[in-house]
């Protein structure tokens, strides 16, 4: 009688199990020597501490969030979003871009980044917006500041240096809602479309006035606790990891140099890419007197971006998801293609317009 032999396909090892075994190791001789792994975990929590706590719970830019998000719902339900499109409708169809696109960068500016992306995102996908033109409004949502006081205390640093504001603000500001969408419809992302007035939905909900105040307010606090408080933790804690092994130090030297070469000043594009562009103009309002002036304008308008790393990072991918029918991997991608593009605006700017607007 015959028997029969059966064989048993062995499982193979993927890549990541590798990982996990070097992790292991290191885990084993992290219990001989704990003090680094203590150390590590220890700075993480202090970096987290210091913005998602003391930044956005114990300061104004948290509570400016849930304000911004209340002020975009009622703006909204005043029937500021259809008279958006109104206005550029004429600009988009010449452009071959949905309408909607500017429409996060508008909110953008007016209120906060956060909200932008909260009240807008589904406006943009409301409006049949392809994912290359989600791409696009996300792109061009980065060109302009994230907070009203951002640019007001810009404004007293350009002041300051003896600058004309007002070129500078068109050519920043206002003119990317235009030029970056043009850019990048005849580059990275060209599924776009022209859409006539007729064929986009009203965007003006008819829900009640109180029911809009209170809904938003909670809406507000649901971004701040739920998305940015997550997104700025993950962030920090990796940095605040890098630092205590030293790594993050050697980051910053190069990130010093890089700025210096962008005309930027160095002290208050540091705080920009990596804390806040609010508190960088605050810095800068006490020494923009005394550095040269297209370093002033220069981080003027870095700082009038979607800034910080952690907002790129870690709010757009996480606020957006949600909103739009992009993954976290495609907003990020999105956010950074247009944070470029600021940069080199930022140079730009600094380096060949500052002679032009000086008094």
């Amino acid at each position: 009688m015959q028997t029969e032999v059966s064989f048993v396909k062995k499982r193979e090892m993927k890549k990541i199990e590798y990982v996990g075994f070097a992790l292991v190791i290191l885990a084993l001789f992290a219990l001989m020597s704990p003090e680094p792994v203590a150390g590590a975990f220890t700075a993480a929590a202090q970096k987290v501490k210091s913005i998602a706590f003391d930044a956005f719970l114990m300061n104004i830019v948290g509570w400016a969030i849930i304000c911004g998000v209340i002020m975009g719902r009622l703006m909204e339900r005043a029937g500021f979003t259809d008279a958006l499109v109104r206005i550029f409708i004429p600009i988009t169809q010449r452009i071959g871009v949905n309408p909607a696109v500017i429409l996060p960068g508008i909110y953008h500016i007016i209120g906060d980044i956060n909200a932008a992306g909260k009240i807008a995102g589904p406006i943009v996908r409301k409006a049949g917006a392809t994912k290359d033109e989600q791409k696009i409004a996300i792109a061009t949502m980065v060109q302009s500041q994230q907070s009203f006081s951002t640019f007001m205390l810009g404004l007293v640093c350009l002041t300051i240096a003896k600058i004309n504001a007002l070129p500078i603000v068109i050519l920043t500001i206002f003119l990317p809602l235009i030029l970056v969408p043009f850019i990048l419809k005849h580059t990275l992302y060209p599924d776009t479309k022209a859409v006539p007035l007729d064929d986009l939905p009203h965007f003006t909900p008819e829900t009640p006035w109180l029911s809009v105040l209170f809904g938003a307010a909670r809406e507000g606090a649901e971004v701040l606790f739920l998305i940015v408080i997550p997104a700025a933790a993950a962030v920090f804690s990796i940095i605040g990891a890098l630092e205590y092994m030293g790594i993050w130090q050697v980051i910053q030297g190069w990130l010093s140099s890089i700025l210096s070469m962008l005309s930027i000043d160095v002290e208050t594009g540091i705080v920009t890419v990596l804390a806040s562009p609010t508190l960088a103009m605050g810095m800068l309002t006490k020494t923009a007197a005394t550095i040269p002036p297209k370093m002033v304008v220069g981080s003027f308008v870095l700082a009038a971006s979607g800034f910080p790393l952690g907002v790129i990072f870690g709010q757009i991918p996480m606020i957006w998801k949600g909103v739009s029918d992009l993954s976290e991997a495609e907003a990020a991608k999105a956010a950074s293609v247009g944070i470029v593009m600021r940069i080199i605006t930022a140079y730009v700017i600094a380096e060949f317009v500052t002679p032009f607007v000086m008094k």
